[in-house]
């Protein structure tokens, strides 16, 4: 027992050190504009969970420059079934239902796991009536703070599987977070990876799809999302909105569980 305290302590050491090394390579760059900030009760609940990883976001100026270097040296290619500018933004339910739940995450954020695994499935049903549709903006920061590219990778496949129909994008949204590898392992930078676990999206593996993922197609739309997140203000994910307003997700060192997620989204829709 000793042994795995020691173990989990050194695990959670290790990876603040990559996290502050990060923070201190972004510090130096003078050009740069920063937002750091580490949520509170997502802190609460990764310790609950031995979980390691923080939910930081460092953007800036030079985050976009680093989104294109990430991308696959190809045109922009924009997924179907997107809006917004460059179409980064997915939405999920009736497009013209009158209020709007806006979820910020990144595949690789740990806490965005908890969140998925307490209420995404609340986050589906909310949908149903046509009184709200959902709004997903997809960060890729966490591959700059842990290394690795697989925020971005896990981004472009959900493009591609965009493409194919927003079902099949949210049936891989939620693949993906079911199975998140632990963020020392940057498991989602591997396409092959990737293309396994689409194969629990009945359907979805059409050749094209396997072709878009294979080549990165949409690698450039994906660093075009992940700026605009960048640029959207909120510095943290998970992050929920509805019609503006923020939705808690954490009650001390425990998710809030699906009736009062629900009771807060009404609140905020007017509902």
């Amino acid at each position: 027992m000793a042994q795995a305290n020691s173990k989990q302590q050194s695990q959670r050491v290790s990876a603040r050190e990559r996290i502050q090394e990060a923070q201190r390579r972004e510090q130096a760059s003078a050009k740069r504009r920063q937002r750091i900030v580490i949520t509170v009760s997502a802190v609460a609940v990764l310790a609950l969970a031995g979980g390691t990883a923080l939910a930081i976001n460092s953007a800036g100026k030079d985050d976009k420059k680093s989104s294109a270097e990430a991308a696959a040296p190809t045109a922009l290619v924009v997924p179907a079934n997107t809006s917004g500018q460059d179409g980064t933004v997915i939405t999920y339910g009736k497009a013209d239902a009158p209020h709007t739940m806006e979820v910020y995450e990144d595949f690789r954020c740990p806490v965005c796991k908890h969140f998925e695994a307490a209420n995404g499935e609340t986050v589906k049903k909310l949908t149903e009536d046509g009184q709200i549709k959902v709004q997903f903006h997809l960060a890729a920061f966490l591959d700059k703070a842990l290394g690795g590219k697989g925020s971005h990778t896990a981004l472009a496949a959900a493009g591609a599987a965009l493409n194919e129909g927003v079902d099949k994008f949210k049936q891989l949204h939620d693949v993906l977070y079911a199975n998140q590898p632990d963020e020392k392992n940057d498991g989602f930078g591997d396409v092959n990876r990737i293309l396994e676990l689409a194969d629990q999206v009945p359907g979805l593996k059409t050749d094209a799809f396997v072709k878009a993922v294979t080549d990165r197609t949409y690698a450039p739309w994906a660093a075009k999302v992940a700026d605009a997140f960048n640029d959207s203000g909120v510095e943290g994910t998970p992050t929920v909105k509805v019609d503006g307003k923020p939705v808690t997700l954490f009650s001390g060192r425990d998710t809030v569980t699906p009736e009062q997620f629900t009771a807060q989204v009404k609140q905020a829709a007017g509902l």
